[in-house]
């Protein structure tokens, strides 16, 4: 246990992922950490309660993460979103993927830096990626943690996110974001523990052209580790015109 900046505490430790070699990774010390002295996180609608989830390693992730490990290297482009520690990212980073990672914590970009060089990487692309009625400013500026963070842009061949219906999104803000950054033909996966938030999801992204496939996860409890309920759901759009 390390004290970083002033107000929180990391750990640093060697997790497993099936199919790949371990990795390091920092991360905060548990869910009580908090530290936001400028409200940067405030001014985007993170509270101190949700502050530090950003910074933890989450059950969902580390499935993202295994799916990612087994995932064909090519040349298309990978977008995860809302990140948090960017496990899955890294995991494709390793292995030579093209992907980009992007969150909205004013932090996740200095941790993703600092876990790519304790696992020997060369920097990770990373952009300041938000969605929901925080992405808009009233006087219709556009939201950013830190200027040298750059917005998201361009289009992704697969788009991938771990727990992120956690909030019922009945205007689709969720889907909408995804939409202006998929490719014409592309694929999306979310690994949900269960939210209760997939039906309205699911409506949003037809409307987009996704049809959908949903796999379930559930997992009893075994080797020390914790039992998981939840699902894969992938979205699949084939269009023509895609470059």
């Amino acid at each position: 246990m390390n004290p970083s900046s002033p107000g929180y505490l990391t750990k640093q430790e060697s997790i497993s992922v099936t199919g790949v070699d371990d990795l390091l990774i920092r991360s905060l010390l548990d869910k009580h950490q908090f530290h936001d002295p400028l409200d940067e996180a405030l001014n985007l609608g993170i509270s101190s309660a949700t502050w530090p989830l950003f910074g933890l390693l989450w059950p969902s992730g580390m499935r993202l993460a295994e799916r990612m490990a087994r995932r064909p290297v090519s040349g298309e482009r990978i977008l995860e979103i809302g990140c948090g520690l960017g496990l899955a990212s890294l995991v494709a980073h390793r292995r030579g993927a093209q992907v980009t990672a992007s969150d909205c914590h004013p932090l996740a970009h200095a941790f993703l830096d600092e876990n790519t060089r304790l696992n020997g990487l060369v920097p990770m692309p990373y952009c300041h990626g938000l969605w929901g009625t925080a992405a808009a400013r009233e006087d219709g500026l556009p939201v950013l943690t830190h200027a040298h963070d750059a917005p998201l842009s361009g289009l992704f061949d697969l788009i991938v996110g771990s727990d992120i219906l956690y909030e019922r999104d009945d205007a689709g803000t969720l889907a909408q974001f995804i939409g202006e950054h998929a490719a014409l033909s592309s694929e999306i996966w979310v690994i949900d523990p269960n939210r209760g938030n997939r039906a309205a999801f699911h409506k949003h992204m037809a409307q987009l052209g996704f049809a959908m496939h949903e796999q379930v996860l559930d997992q009893a409890a075994q080797g020390g580790e914790d039992a998981y309920k939840g699902r894969m759901l992938t979205y699949t759009r084939e269009l023509r015109g895609n470059t």
